[in-house]
């Protein structure tokens, strides 16, 4: 059993079907009070589910058979309109905005319990656990580099590939081996419509160290190993 504290937020609506994905967010504010605020404010018409405190307390702003509104224009694995289908966590950060820093031991504990009770109760499959960046690549960051999603797979909570863990880039990829990155990177669930963007979020998650620079061989074996494991259109409702 997760605790939290009722924090209500007016800006829902009603479900087409049950949830099936995690989307967690950074709040990328200056104080956790400034995004509770804002994410229960009616004209702002932006919410989420739950928000984390650096300190491990959690709100629950949202009731998870409802609709929060806090994915925004985004797709992930072909799917759109992800608020229909997800609960959306925020976790407490001032971002790359207001002075990004890593996420505390006492928030990555409620993130893990909160993740893990969702997980449990709603049947939600790893690879359906993503980042805001993930479905949204040309307009969102979060929530982050920093973000510790190996910790998160090591938990059974998430999704973290064996090549991941090879710091070695490789070579750069030919046009051969850049047109199977693109066919990867699309299998994994990303949208490309924007190449870059897109290879950036990814690299958020899975090499965190290397966000810049052109596609090489370590980008190609990290995707191929998620398509082939963890196809994102498999894990669709």
């Amino acid at each position: 059993m997760v605790d939290f504290t009722e924090a209500p937020s007016p800006n829902h609506d009603a479900r087409t079907g049950p949830p099936d994905m995690i989307v967690l967010h950074y709040t990328g504010m200056q104080t956790g009070e400034a995004a509770l605020e804002r994410l229960r404010d009616e004209a702002a018409k932006v919410s989420s589910h739950y928000l984390i405190e650096e300190d491990g307390r959690i709100y629950r702003l949202v009731d998870e058979d409802s609709r929060a509104w806090h994915a925004g224009v985004s797709s992930w694995g072909g799917q759109q309109t992800l608020n229909d289908c997800s609960i959306g966590i925020e976790i407490v950060n001032p971002g790359h905005e207001w002075g990004y820093r890593a996420f505390p031991e006492a928030q990555m504990n409620s993130v893990e319990q909160l993740v893990a009770s969702i997980i449990r109760k709603r049947g939600i499959k790893l690879e359906r656990v993503v980042g805001h960046s993930d479905i949204a690549p040309t307009r969102k960051d979060d929530p982050g580099e920093l973000f510790d999603w190996r910790r998160l797979a090591a938990a059974s909570l998430s999704i973290w590939p064996e090549a991941a863990n090879d710091t070695e880039a490789g070579r750069m990829l030919d046009p051969e081996g850049y047109a199977t990155l693109s066919r990867a990177l699309a299998t994994c669930g990303y949208d490309l419509s924007d190449f870059q963007a897109s290879l950036k979020a990814f690299r958020r998650r899975f090499r965190p160290s290397a966000l810049e620079g052109v596609p090489v061989m370590r980008d190609l074996l990290i995707a191929k190993e998620i398509a082939a494991r963890w196809p994102a259109s498999l894990g669709a409702a």
